[in-house]
């Protein structure tokens, strides 16, 4: 599988599969879940950026700012370190885990409890192992985890490994671009795949910090006025096109039949979960 074509199905396969993943950082279970460990309600971007990152070990603000990239680095340092006074790493692995099967569970129902949940979580886990966790921190620190043993999680621990393992690949091609976080975040939005006005409070850039990613983007010839212009569309586009080719590995791997074998499974429950409101009550 080369060319346009396999970064497609890198593009299919993550659209597919991200639901099941995603719902963990919009899920209520989530906030009871971080709430338990000691974690104020109203600090709940605290627990956001101390379940994914929990993975890494108990790891400086300046890792998180690094791998999570798009995120104001004052947000970051005002959650870590002091997130590991509240509880350490394994703790915040283990409420994350819990309130994503609760989670599944209250979206899903019995239907985890079919087959098919099986036959994809293996498909998805012998996906995600064949991936070298090389150049890919958030990756390989979600690696190193042990793997559930129930069928519904283990497949959406295997779809978060997928997740990151893209989302590594994907900084790095904005790092090769000379992308910065903010004007990555300013290239999404602009493109209207997201609703204007959501990504810079969520990320906690300043109007001037988001004023200043605009000009830049203007001055690159890449944004007109609030819109990309042909240019923009085209680089943002390419910096699509290379992460695509850059996730490929998983899904090369698992060949075109057993790729779309996945995606026959997993569909009806990512739109089970949308279907729910599981993306209700946005906040990251």
């Amino acid at each position: 599988m080369n060319g346009p074509e396999s970064g497609e199905l890198a593009r299919k396969m993550h659209r597919t599969l991200e639901a099941y993943h995603g719902m963990i950082y919009f899920a209520p279970e989530a906030q009871s879940e971080y709430e338990r460990l000691g974690l104020p309600a109203a600090e709940y971007f605290k627990g956001y950026f101390a379940s994914r990152s929990a993975a890494m070990g108990a790891v400086p603000a300046d890792v998180v700012i690094a791998t999570f990239y798009n995120f104001h680095p004052d947000l970051v340092r005002a959650a870590v370190p002091s997130c590991w006074v509240i509880a350490p790493p394994p703790e915040w692995q283990t409420a994350r885990r819990r309130a994503a099967q609760m989670a599944l569970r209250r979206l899903l129902g019995d239907r985890l409890d079919a087959a098919d949940v099986r036959e994809a979580a293996e498909l998805a886990r012998e996906a995600a192992l064949v991936c070298s966790p090389a150049g890919r921190p958030l990756f390989a620190g979600h690696r190193s985890l042990e793997w559930p043993d129930s069928p519904d999680l283990a497949l959406w621990h295997a779809i978060s490994l997928l997740r990151e393992y893209r989302g590594d690949g994907h900084v790095s091609v904005l790092v090769n671009a000379e992308v910065s976080p903010s004007e990555a975040l300013m290239l999404h939005e602009t493109s209207g795949m997201i609703p204007a006005g959501f990504l810079q409070p969520s990320r906690a850039w300043s109007d001037d910090e988001w004023e200043a990613a605009k000009q830049r983007l203007r001055d690159r010839g890449w944004l007109e006025g609030e819109e990309l212009n042909v240019a923009g569309r085209e680089a943002r586009e390419e910096i699509e096109r290379r992460t695509d080719e850059l996730a490929m590995t998983p899904w090369a791997a698992l060949g075109d039949a057993r790729c779309a074998r996945l995606r026959e499974l997993v569909r009806p429950l990512s739109k089970g979960i949308l279907a729910a409101g599981g993306f209700a009550g946005v906040r990251t």
